[in-house]
């Protein structure tokens, strides 16, 4: 894996660290450690980047390998004391609109959105995965990861419904994608400090969410299955799904799959 020559100059102007290496298991892990070995080297938006994740997780402990330098792995520190406690459910969403907003301002011919509630899409495909770990201790800080396809040839895709940047035949500035997803992190994260989950953060959120108004099967731990209309996100961020009878709000944390209804 080659770290580009230019390095991430405009990521390094938006985050007070930022640590780029060769090669990491697991991002989320690895800066998980490096916090609690010293805190205070770790401000608040700190970052660990590199284009070699051998042993990446997901959400429920899903994990996936991807070849060395064909995707971005991304991990930040996220001081979140300011932000009140009920609104902390919206920070992996927050991140998944700041990764859309990142990624579609390079794909302006492309249809982008967050699809509820941690993958990002492009044309319908996932490009990006959002995981948010919270961090031992009272404060409740949260590492917050993020892979993105970036170079991967369709062939290496992992699954069907995955693509790329370079599937879509497109080259990505890997410098300002970051740049621009930390940007909107940061803001994100700072209106959730000054208002909470205030109507305008909301309406945004929902209106980068693909799934809202799509006929939906969210399959739960328990072997259950639901089947509606996911119609809208409540006051904590989770999905309300319209099952006819009556509309059951699920959290990321409860929730298995959520897959479009055919």
């Amino acid at each position: 894996m080659t770290i580009p020559e230019s390095g991430y100059p405009r990521a390094a102007a938006v985050t007070p660290r930022l640590h780029v290496v060769d090669h990491s298991d697991s991002t989320n892990a690895q800066l998980r450690h490096d916090v609690e070995a010293d805190p205070q080297g770790h401000p608040h938006l700190s970052v660990l980047l590199t284009r070699d994740q051998r042993a990446g997780r997901g959400r429920l402990d899903r994990s996936w390998t991807t070849p060395p330098g064909t995707a971005l792995a991304v991990s930040v520190v996220l001081r979140v004391d300011a932000v009140p406690v009920p609104a902390r459910g919206w920070i992996p969403l927050v991140a998944g609109v700041a990764m859309s907003e990142a990624v579609a301002a390079q794909l302006p011919k492309s249809d982008v959105g967050l699809k509820w509630p941690n993958d990002v899409l492009v044309d319908g495909r996932k490009i990006s995965g959002i995981l948010a770990e919270v961090l031992p201790g009272e404060a409740g800080d949260v590492v917050l990861g993020a892979g993105v396809n970036t170079t991967m040839a369709e062939v290496d895709l992992p699954v069907s419904t995955a693509t790329s940047f370079a599937a879509i035949g497109a080259e990505v500035d890997e410098d300002r994608l970051l740049a621009d997803f930390l940007t909107g992190l940061r803001d994100g994260i700072a209106e959730l400090a000054v208002d909470g989950a205030a109507p305008r953060l909301r309406e945004r959120v929902a209106g980068a969410c693909l799934t809202l108004g799509e006929r939906v099967t969210v399959s739960l731990p328990d072997g259950e299955v639901l089947a509606g209309t996911a119609r809208r996100l409540d006051e904590d961020g989770r999905l309300v799904v319209d099952t006819g009878a009556n509309e059951v709000a699920v959290g990321a944390g409860d929730v298995v799959h959520v897959r479009r209804a055919d």
